[in-house]
This record gives structure tokens, C-alpha cells and sequence, in this order.
């Protein structure tokens, strides 16, 4: 009897935790143009050339090298915001999260060196987030366009 209690409530709690991590999906960034020598991190991999059209997730990087450039798409087609990596940049997809029960989206890209220009739609709402991390800062939007440079310490 306390064994069928006991997985009565391990099954709810199961149930109820599900349906909150089901109001929360992923996004992508979709690679739309290369130019030069650009380089792609998957899933935790190694580094590959980038191909155009290839979807990047949430922890995913893009790399460029001299005289380089790399064009990301968020959201694909919705195109929440283009991403230009220019030369010598390394960029994280930190954080690509929608919750559609709340309406929102958070945004976070981790710009370890070089430089990127962003073109970022209106958010959809006042409590989504649109930001990007630096080594030594974050920088919030809420729907321009702006760059982000950082460089090398030597």
C-alpha cells in the first residue's frame, strides 16, 4: 500500500514537471551566409567548416578567421534578429529559450573575442531578454541595431 502511494505522487510530480518543461522549447540560429574561413561547434564537438543552413542550438559556436564573416539567422525564417560575426570572432548561442505559456523569449550570446553587429527585432514581450555576454560585461537590447566588439588581451 505505501509502495502504491509512494508511486502515485513520484507520478505526479513527474506529470506536473513535464508539463512546465513542455511550455519551454528551444530555438535555433540558422547559418545563412559564410564568407572566408568560418568554423562550427556542435553539440559539444570539434570544430567543422560552417555550412550554410545549418541550424545552430542553444551551447552551439561559430568561429571566423582573417577576412572572414558568418551571417546567423535567429529563428530561422521568424528572423527574431540577424547576427554578422564579423573577422577573427568567436560567438556562443549561450542561451536560445521560447516559453510560449508566458510569451516569451530569452536571448543570450556569449561574444568571447572579435566583433559582431546585430539586428534585433521589437521583443515580444517586457519580459523577454535579448542580451549578450562579454568577458567583462552584458549588454541588454530590446530592439536595435547595435555592435559588440570585444579584443584580445595581450
Amino acid at each position: 500500500m505505501k509502495a502504491l502511494r509512494l508511486l502515485c505522487i513520484l507520478g505526479l510530480i513527474l506529470g506536473i514537471s513535464s508539463l512546465a518543461y513542455a511550455e519551454t522549447t528551444t530555438r535555433f540560429a540558422t547559418i545563412k551566409q559564410v564568407s572566408g574561413t568560418v568554423e562550427m561547434k556542435v553539440s559539444k564537438g570539434s570544430w567543422m567548416p560552417a555550412i550554410v543552413g545549418t541550424n545552430l542550438k542553444q551551447g552551439d559556436a561559430i568561429r571566423t578567421k582573417a577576412n572572414s564573416t558568418a551571417t546567423l539567422l535567429l529563428d530561422g525564417k521568424a528572423e527574431t534578429a540577424s547576427v554578422e560575426v564579423k573577422q577573427n570572432s568567436q560567438l556562443t548561442l549561450a542561451e536560445l529559450i521560447a516559453n510560449k505559456a508566458q510569451g516569451t523569449e530569452t536571448t543570450l550570446l556569449d561574444l568571447s573575442l572579435g566583433e559582431i553587429l546585430i539586428k534585433a527585432k521589437k521583443l515580444h514581450s517586457e519580459k523577454s531578454r535579448f542580451e549578450v555576454k562579454t568577458p567583462t560585461s552584458i549588454v541588454g537590447v530590446r530592439g536595435t541595431t547595435f555592435s559588440v566588439t570585444v579584443e584580445a588581451v595581450e
